[in-house]
Formats: structure tokens, C-alpha cells, sequence
């Protein structure tokens, strides 16, 4: 069973790739197992974490058994059915004659999602970014615990190095979409920094990406050679 398992494996891939060749009944067929097989697990996993897990065991909560052998029940959360009602609502999509009452619901779980996600991504983003280019240049001064007094402690070279790097990347990237005023001379030349930075910056994300990628491209020839084939051990 598990050789059959292997080949069959062996074959999705294979057809996978096949459409660095061209598209081909192949590559349809393996795409149309993959999409379906997923389509189903996320099915069965989003019922029993979502559905069941947390709605129906929100309503209808069990009876839990603590270390000592106590007993512990759990008051029902009646806020879940507003949820219910709202993803039923979204389901009266399926029926045209009153698919638009879905609107409502995919509304109200879109401005909730983009306040909850504006509020996250202003601390995590924006808020970590402007801290870090506020940081002390040189060093910093820290409380020495024998003296309790504060002491000067100076950073490496590297660590100074990364901070102007860190201090003239933000400012000249600000200078080049400052739009307000042409870029020539001493401005213009600053804002081409900028550009400097930004590139790096863009050429560094898509080479992460190509990385993760690849990494995935990596894996499936060392399970077509080593646990398929059989030709690398």
C-alpha cells in the first residue's frame, strides 16, 4: 500500500510539472484531484474546528472534569448565533431571487475585518517601524546593577553600521514620495537614494518569495529521486 501510495504521488506531481511543457489533459487531471482533495479536507476541518467545535460547543457546551475530579460546566455563549444567523445569511447567495440579503452580512464581516486588521497592522507595522528608526545611534545607556547607576554602553560597529543604513533608507524612501516639490538638485539626488533603497528593499521581498518557492520545487525532486526512484540514498 504504501508503494501504491508513492506512485500515486509520483504521478500528480509528475503531472503537475508537465505544464512547463504546455497545458495538457495531464496536468487538468492532477490539478482538478489536488483542488477537489483540497476542497475537501478544508471542508471537514472548517465543520469540526468552526461548526462543531466552536459554535455547537459554544451553544451546547460539555461538561469538562478538572485534575481533582471536579466537575466544571461552562455557561452557553449566545453571541454565536449572531454569527450563525450572519453565515446563513451569506448561504441565501445559492438562491437568485434573494441573494442580495447576502450583502448584508458579507458587509458587516468586511468593515469588521478591515477595523480589526487596520488596529493590528497600525501596532504591528507602522507603530514596531517607526520605533525602530527612533533607536539610539551609538548605544544606549543602561542601569548597572552593582552601582545602580545608569552606565554608556556603546554598540558594536555593525550595530552602528545597521542603524545609519536603517536612519537614511527611511528618510531618503519619505523624500522620494514627497511629491509636493520637484526632485532636482540636493532633493532630487536624495530621492534617487530612495529609489536606491526602495529597489533593494522590492528585490529582497521577491527573492524571499522565489526562495519559498523553490524550497517547495526542492522538496518534490528529492521525493521523485530519493523516495520514488530511488536513484540518490
Amino acid at each position: 500500500m504504501e508503494h501504491f501510495a508513492v506512485w500515486v504521488a509520483a504521478f500528480l506531481t509528475l503531472g503537475i510539472v508537465s505544464f512547463l511543457y504546455k497545458d495538457n489533459p495531464w496536468y487538468k487531471l492532477s490539478e482538478a484531484i489536488f483542488v477537489g482533495i483540497s476542497a475537501g479536507y478544508w471542508f471537514v476541518v472548517l465543520f469540526w474546528d468552526n461548526i462543531y467545535g466552536k459554535f455547537w460547543n459554544g451553544i451546547f457546551p460539555e461538561e469538562l472534569i478538572d485534575s481533582a475530579g471536579n466537575v466544571v460546566t461552562r455557561e452557553p455563549d449566545y453571541w454565536l448565533l449572531v454569527g450563525a444567523v450572519l453565515g446563513t445569511l451569506m448561504l441565501l447567495r445559492l438562491i437568485p431571487k434573494i441573494g442580495w440579503i447576502s450583502r448584508w452580512p458579507l458587509a458587516f464581516i468586511i468593515g469588521c475585518t478591515s477595523g480589526l486588521y487596520l488596529i493590528n497592522y497600525f501596532s504591528s507595522n507602522m507603530m514596531r517601524q517607526v520605533e525602530a528608526t527612533i533607536m539610539p545611534l551609538v548605544g544606549h545607556w543602561v542601569l548597572d546593577p552593582a552601582t545602580s547607576q545608569n552606565a554608556f554602553s556603546a554598540f558594536s560597529g555593525a550595530d552602528i553600521f545597521s542603524n545609519l543604513v536603517l536612519v537614511i533608507g527611511t528618510f531618503t524612501g519619505l523624500v522620494y514620495f514627497y511629491f509636493s516639490k520637484e526632485h532636482r538638485g540636493a532633493f532630487g539626488g536624495t530621492a534617487k537614494v530612495g529609489i536606491f533603497f526602495i529597489m533593494i528593499t522590492f528585490g529582497a521581498s521577491f527573492g524571499y518569495t522565489v526562495m519559498s518557492r523553490m524550497s517547495l520545487l526542492i522538496g518534490r525532486a528529492d521525493f521523485l529521486l530519493f523516495d520514488w526512484l530511488g536513484l540518490v540514498r
